[in-house]
């Protein structure tokens, strides 16, 4: 656990962060290889959020720089 994400679970009531790390979770980062995680594992926090937007970032999988779509998995986890 990253450590904003460490404050932010110490904060919120238990409730809270739960639904916060679950929505989290829901929230991919997907490279143009295929190879996708979650916002949570990448120690983000995305909670409530809405949109599609994209980061620059090396994928593990490729290993190449490149522009990841973030969306958000409706299906259950």
């Amino acid at each position: 656990m990253s450590p904003v994400q460490k404050v932010f679970t110490k904060i919120l009531p238990k409730k809270w962060a739960h639904h916060m790390e679950e929505d989290s979770r829901r929230w991919m980062v997907q490279c143009a290889c295929g190879h996708e995680r979650s916002v949570w594992e990448l120690g983000g926090i995305r909670w409530k959020a809405r949109g599609t937007p994209r980061r620059y970032a090396k994928c593990p999988a490729c290993h190449k720089s490149s522009w990841h779509k973030v969306y958000k998995r409706h299906d259950p986890i």
